[in-house]
């Protein structure tokens, strides 16, 4: 029986944590990544437990539950620093079986390209699905530019790829979802936008904190390597960009907000704050494959950062398809449809939560502030414990079918990493 070949498009979080799968499975995989080299954007990445155990299965867990960096009490701020809600990593453990990490997505993106053989991953090969391929058909990729092996196809610099199996990783504007169900309606402005940064730790100490104000959110979480992750978000329009900068922007909306925002702001360079608008998949696709190929990550379900699982969910995804694909090609299709079945509820309601929640953070009125404020200081007295609830059935998720590294619920337990 010859090796199957899965080619997979997007060298993200999610389609690197797929190829990695495979990889294991028997898989020979290929990942084609747009730009010129294996750069993540972005700062930093949640990875709560369920993301974490994901990881287990193909060996990097651990790894990953040693960028923790977060001690002592955290939680939910008014811009003048008083305290709405406080929790402790010891309380997300107790309920979820380990702590929320924050990682670089540098790191993250490390961790996994190191699973993968050599030349696996080829930058600067933009790629489009050319055909999904059917029952005994197989699923073909055209890409333009790098140097990796295909048939020529077309003009010069056109290459084709056909593989047994095409994972589409390619985020939310993807061109492999419009392939597979044109005229399905796109993700959709979720009416904020996003600002992330990361810097050296301030010399004041801090506590890892979210903060709500008036249409607006500011977080800071700490980096294992002693720098910080900043993060933001604020109602307006879609496509904005500020004239002397983000930076700039930053400074008007939350200069004046408790330590150690101003400090922060302080710090970070002109050009260092990266901002994306926010979208979320307001309507689910049918299917998350077609034929032989399949849609992972925010290509398939885009939601809103608030619950910290877009790219958790992505990295589930990724090991429930390698466990469904199996170690050959034949009864793909079936298998799939299987992926499709395990993912798609699951995924869209996270998508619903999440936005749920994005919603309440566009609070700006007096009143509703007031209201929301109420909530929070309520809960806060009924224990720290209870703030949790809004991972409950999301990050106590268990991988199907797999050993884990670090043992089952987060306990350490060592060993090697068993095929998802």
């Amino acid at each position: 029986m010859s090796q199957p070949r899965a080619v997979v498009i997007g060298a993200g979080i999610g389609g690197l944590t797929a190829a990695a799968a495979l990889h294991l499975r028997g898989w020979a995989v290929t990942v084609l990544e747009r730009a010129a080299a294996l750069e993540p954007v972005g700062a930093g990445i949640a990875l709560a437990p369920n993301a974490q155990r994901a990881l287990d299965v193909i060996g990097v867990g651990d790894a990953v539950r040693a960028m923790s960096a977060w001690q002592g009490e955290g939680g939910l701020r008014t811009p003048s620093g008083r305290w709405l809600s406080r929790t402790t990593p010891d309380a997300a453990a107790e309920r979820f079986g380990g702590p929320v990490v924050v990682a670089h997505r540098a790191d993250l993106v490390g961790l996994l390209a190191a699973r993968l053989p050599d030349g696996a991953v080829r930058t600067g090969t933009p790629a489009e699905v050319a055909d999904p391929g059917g029952e005994g058909r197989p699923a073909a990729v055209r890409v333009t530019g790098g140097d990796g092996e295909g048939e020529r196809k077309g003009g010069e610099g056109v290459r084709e790829y056909t593989a047994d199996l095409v994972v589409a990783a390619d985020g939310i504007h993807s061109t492999a979802r419009r392939t597979l169900f044109p005229g399905h309606p796109a993700p959709r402005y979720a009416g904020f936008t996003a600002w992330r940064f990361v810097v050296p730790a301030p010399e004041r100490p801090f506590s890892p904190h979210e903060t709500w104000g008036p249409g607006s959110v500011w977080g800071t979480v700490p980096l294992h390597d002693g720098r910080v992750y900043a993060y933001a978000t604020a109602t307006v329009p879609a496509g904005g960009r500020s004239p002397d900068g983000e930076r700039a922007e930053l400074l008007r909306r939350f200069g004046d907000w408790h330590h150690p925002v101003p400090d922060l702001l302080a710090a970070v360079r002109p050009d260092g704050v990266l901002r994306g608008d926010v979208y979320r998949t307001a309507t689910a696709l049918p299917a998350y494959h077609q034929g032989r190929t399949v849609l992972l990550g925010d290509a398939a379900h885009a939601m809103t950062p608030n619950l910290g699982q877009g790219g958790c969910q992505a990295i589930e995804d990724a090991v429930v398809l390698a466990h469904h694909a199996g170690p050959d090609a034949a009864g793909l299709e079936r298998r799939l449809a299987a992926y499709t079945r395990d993912r798609l509820p699951r995924t869209m309601d996270v998508v619903r939560r999440s936005g749920r929640i994005g919603r309440l953070t566009a609070w700006s009125s007096p009143p509703a502030r007031a209201l929301r404020t109420a909530a929070f200081t309520a809960l806060d007295r009924l224990g720290p414990r209870l703030a949790l609830r809004s991972l409950d059935g999301i990050a106590d998720w268990e991988p199907p079918g797999a050993a884990y590294a670090a043992g089952p619920r987060g306990t350490r337990g060592g060993g090697e990493a068993a095929a998802p």
